[in-house]
């Protein structure tokens, strides 16, 4: 290293970048992973300089002809914001660039900063490495005195990236999706445009002091100011989106102005900033620089990405959803129960049909189709009585939780402390919704056989179908909770579409767009039409999920067969069912152990179905809302002491509950919502 500083201290007319590229590698240490070694790298380089005054002179030196002689706007205005461009377009261009690499631009510093950096993890360690060891780096090559040209084009460059981001924004701001969700933008003077305008008047007075006609730069107390009121604006506008409904071209406009605002802030307090505050500053802003440059070409960080912009858009119509599944009261509570019984009554027959199905000789496309059909209409008509299968609740239940996790991003105790009942409240709401369900589906499934069995003489499972029914609730000798775990996944994925429909009846306006279709104005007149197109509106997504789930549940043993794979399904709901056919087709002589063993099968069907369902629909609505896991950690650790000081609560509800989810704080002008 300090030959390699001797060598650059030499050449005192060298401006290419290979001597930073090689005081990079040096720092570098062999395995990410050892930071110890990273660390000891950097002492020994700041140990060096503050040894050496011409080393530090000569590094010193180098800096500015390196970095001073390139334009350096592109890097602060570029790197970390999100492009916008579409997925399979973003896609396709990192693949290329995987295979033939951009050309390199030896005039602007980004390109030579991704040089410098050229390791996809590089940003583990330097990240990983404590501030104070970056400004004690700093410190050591004392930029402070280097000379007044040097620091007028540091400044002038992030100037230009202030004006190059203020453009941006304000057209995002602009927008016409953006518009169509808050019109109320063109009525009065946009923030973005106000914003706009003073981002020129400060980098024109800055001009002016750099020139030595003012005495003092221009002040960013203002363009603050106005920035948080674009973050108010967006803040509406997301509030806006739960009734206008959301694309993902929108969400996109909407992540790129968070990440423009949050760079215009950051460059305009390093511009404010002197002395250490200005350093600590600029180290922030080179991790961050350093980790979206190594981000840059990742295929898995462009996927991810519109992964998490697509189910923000689905999980947003989810979670508002999820309202309807927590009961809170007992009141509330037994309606859940007498809802999952509806849904147990109509089970029972699905399965009726499911069995008689099955006896019939088809090809697995048929069988495919009827299977499909039967469970998709029989979900749909569950809905449409207002009935409830419990396991279709956590996909929207999640969302629910996840979207009040964000907003407790304070962890103040007492926001934890509503989340916590929350969930405590969703998880007696599960159980409820299951025991309903499978405390009427059994019973009917065991009258359905019996009359069967009286009508025709034969028991609907005969001794084949009744080993074959029970096997499939074995836990220890057949997949029952891998198939229970697939099922699990086809919960999830429900609930995703019925997030995407709901969205999509809410911004295509497709009640609107019926209303004013003239012949349905004729076929059923006004007020029919009105009716229908409001249920529409309010049931699509339902109704939707429904179908396709039905179709996942029908299709996965014909697909299995086609692939050559143990692909199956395990519903709760529907093995008690057909544990009441076995049962009924044994005769009622099933071994003490082959009922115990069914037992626990159809137990950890349940749990399965659920956990599965729900940890995917969790995870992807905090994924889809940056929820960190200093976030919700805390929480599971409050809902573990409740469980522990009683755990009654997570089955009975208590006799007065007044908890209904995280409250905004009161109102002080308002006697009502103090009263409440």
């Amino acid at each position: 290293m300090e030959e390699l500083l001797r060598q650059i201290a030499a050449n005192t007319e060298d401006r290419s970048a290979d001597g930073l590229i090689a005081l990079v590698a040096a720092l570098r240490p062999q395995k990410t992973s050892d930071i110890n070694q990273a660390r000891n790298n950097l002492l020994a380089l700041c140990y060096l300089l503050e040894q050496s005054p011409e080393l530090r002179l000569g590094l010193r030196k180098y800096l500015l002809r390196v970095i001073g002689s390139r334009k350096q706007s592109h890097l602060y205005s570029d790197i970390g914001i999100f492009d916008g461009t579409g997925f399979f377009t973003e896609m396709n261009q990192r693949l290329s660039w995987k295979i033939l690499p951009p050309a390199v631009n030896d005039d602007h510093f980004k390109d030579i900063f991704s040089q410098m950096f050229n390791h996809r993890d590089d940003w583990q360690w330097i990240t990983a490495l404590e501030d104070e060891l970056w400004l004690r780096f700093v410190d050591a090559v004392h930029f402070e005195e280097l000379t007044e040209r040097g620091t007028n084009r540091a400044d002038l460059e992030i100037l230009n990236a202030l004006t190059t981001l203020s453009h941006r924004l304000t057209s995002l701001g602009l927008d016409p999706q953006l518009v169509r969700v808050f019109p109320e933008i063109e009525n009065y003077t946009s923030p973005f445009l106000a914003l706009n305008a003073e981002i020129q008047d400060y980098v024109q007075e800055y001009h002016d002091f750099l020139d030595g006609q003012r005495k003092d730069h221009s002040d960013d107390k203002q363009a603050l100011v106005l920035i948080t009121q674009c973050r108010e604006l967006l803040r509406k506008i997301r509030k806006r989106m739960t009734s206008t409904g959301i694309s993902v071209g929108l969400t996109q406009i909407l992540v790129r102005m968070r990440q423009t605002m949050h760079r215009m802030e950051t460059l305009l307090q390093i511009q404010q900033s002197t002395g250490e505050a200005r350093n600590r500053l600029a180290v922030s802003l080179f991790k961050e620089l350093v980790y979206a440059d190594n981000r840059r070409y990742s295929m898995r960080e462009v996927f991810a990405t519109h992964t998490s912009l697509l189910a923000l858009r689905v999980t947003e119509n989810a979670g508002q959803t999820g309202d309807h599944y927590v009961t809170t009261t007992r009141r509330d509570y037994f309606g859940m129960f007498r809802s999952g019984l509806g849904a147990g009554f109509i089970v029972g027959f699905m399965a009726l049909i499911k069995v008689l199905a099955s006896k019939l000789s088809l090809a697995p496309i048929g069988a495919a189709f009827i299977y499909s059909m039967n469970y998709s209409l029989g979900f749909m008509l569950v809905h449409v009585l207002h009935f409830t299968i419990a396991t279709k609740q956590p996909a929207m239940t999640a969302a629910r939780i996840a979207a009040s996790i964000q907003e407790t991003e304070n962890n103040r105790d007492s926001d934890l402390e509503a989340l916590a009942d929350l969930c405590v409240n969703v998880f007696r709401t599960q159980f409820i919704a299951i025991m309903g369900n499978v405390l009427l589906a059994m019973p009917m499934a065991y009258l359905l056989a019996w009359l069967w069995y009286f009508q025709t003489g034969e028991h609907l499972a005969d001794p084949e179908k009744v080993k074959h029914l029970l096997h499939d609730l074995d836990p220890l000798h057949s997949l029952a909770l891998f198939h229970a775990a697939i099922a699990g996944v086809c919960l999830f994925l429900s609930g995703l579409i019925s997030g995407y429909y709901d969205n999509k009846a809410v911004y295509n306006r497709i009640p609107e767009r019926l209303r004013q279709r003239k012949s349905l104005q004729r076929l059923l007149g006004e007020e029919r039409l009105a009716r229908l197109t409001g249920y529409i509106e309010n049931n699509l997504g339902a109704l939707a999920g429904n179908f396709y789930f039905g179709i996942m549940l029908g299709s996965m043993g014909t697909l299995g067969l086609i692939l050559g794979l143990p692909l199956d399904i395990r519903h709760i709901t529907f093995s008690s069912a057909y544990f009441g056919f076995a049962f009924v087709g044994s005769d009622q002589s099933l071994p003490l152990h082959t009922l115990l063993l069914s037992i626990y099968g159809l137990v950890g069907i349940g749990l399965t179905n659920l956990l599965v369902s729900f940890g995917l629909a969790l995870v992807v609505a905090l994924k889809s809302r940056r929820v960190h896991n200093r976030q919700w950690l805390p929480l599971l650790g409050m809902i573990w002491k409740r469980f522990l000081k009683n755990p009654l609560r997570f089955l009975w509800p208590p006799k007065d509950v007044v908890f209904v989810g995280p409250l905004p704080p009161p109102d002080k002008n308002s006697t009502e919502k103090k009263a409440a």
